[in-house]
């Protein structure tokens, strides 16, 4: 089974001093730098916005997994692709027409995510399989950084995983929310192939010993 790729979560890190946790990120072994932008509505918290991504991406060689967990999505993907972003991930729960939306991202030469929440159904999704090239697990109800992943995260991923082999999909499994090195191992082996870590990267002594500890599962 191949390592997976480690995004550490920007939400969690000192934000007063963002180029030095970026440059932390781009000297470890993580794959990519994971952006939560909320808007206060989507979710009942605000994060960051373009300002931000437009001031990380002249310093950040890793790519920009950028999560929108905002309303109406559409009326800025063009934006965040001009800004830097590499990915953008839109929640199913926040797009009228996912198909158009995801299409779009591609055809801004990026790569296309949808986001689940915990209580939404994975086979909402299937029909749209061929668009998505990252499939974003929620393992807390999303809005704030430093829960406990919800137990029944597991199962799920074991049914997205299920859902992309019987499409013949290429798309990855990420998760987001709760991933620790106390569960890392079990995630990966359920079949995720993206683990992003936000404070158990950025609330550690060592997060580059961190980071690498959640790529080798222990």
């Amino acid at each position: 089974m191949k390592q997976p790729l480690i995004a550490p979560s920007i939400l969690a890190s000192d934000v007063m001093n963002l180029e030095r946790e970026i440059k932390m990120i781009e000297e470890s072994q993580a794959d990519w730098i994971h952006v939560d932008v909320m808007d206060g509505v989507f979710v009942p918290n605000i994060s960051f916005g373009m300002p931000i991504i437009k001031q990380l991406k002249p310093i950040a060689q890793k790519p920009l997994d950028v999560h929108l967990m905002i309303v109406d999505p559409d009326r800025y993907l063009d934006t965040f692709a001009d800004l830097g972003a590499d990915h953008i991930t839109v929640h199913l729960e926040a797009c009228n027409h996912l198909h158009r939306t995801l299409n779009h991202i591609r055809q801004l030469g990026l790569k296309s995510g949808v986001a689940l929440n915990p209580h939404s159904r994975i086979d909402l999704i299937e029909d749209c399989i061929e668009d998505i090239d990252i499939i974003c697990l929620m393992g807390v109800n999303p809005g704030f950084g430093g829960q406990k992943i919800i137990t029944r995260t597991i199962d799920k991923i074991k049914e997205r995983r299920s859902l992309i082999d019987r499409n013949n999909s290429n798309a990855r499994i990420e998760i987001d929310g709760g991933v620790d090195l106390g569960n890392a191992q079990i995630i990966h082996q359920a079949g995720a192939d993206v683990l992003v870590a936000g404070s158990a990267v950025f609330k550690s002594t060592n997060p580059k010993q961190v980071i690498l500890d959640l790529k080798k599962g222990s």
